[in-house]
C-alpha cells in the first residue's frame, strides 16, 4: 500500500498578510498561487502543490521584501529632508 505524501504548507495567511501591509501586487501573485496548493494536492499533482506551495512562499517574502525597503527609502528621505529643513531654520 502506497502511502499519501503529507500535503504542503500553502501560505495563504503570509500571503493575505503581505498584500494587506506589503507590496499588493507581489501579494495577490502570492495568494493565486497559495490558493492552488490544495486543490492540486487533492486531484493527486503532489509536485505541482509543492511547486505551488514555494511559489507562494517566495512571492510572499518577495512582498514583504519590497515593502520593506520601501519604508526604509522614505524614511531615509524624510529623514534627510527633516535635517535639512532643521539645520536652515534660522533660530
Amino acid at each position: 500500500m502506497e502511502s499519501k505524501p503529507k500535503p504542503p504548507q500553502n501560505y495563504l495567511a503570509l500571503s493575505i498578510i503581505s498584500t494587506l501591509f506589503c507590496c499588493q501586487i507581489f501579494g495577490i501573485i502570492a495568494i493565486i498561487y497559495a490558493s492552488q496548493v490544495n486543490s492540486k494536492f487533492i486531484a493527486g499533482d503532489y509536485q505541482g502543490a509543492q511547486s505551488a506551495s514555494n511559489n507562494a512562499k517566495v512571492w510572499s517574502f518577495l512582498s514583504i521584501g519590497i515593502g520593506l525597503l520601501v519604508i526604509i527609502v522614505f524614511a531615509i528621505f524624510y529623514g534627510a529632508v527633516a535635517v535639512a529643513a532643521i539645520s536652515e531654520a534660522e533660530f
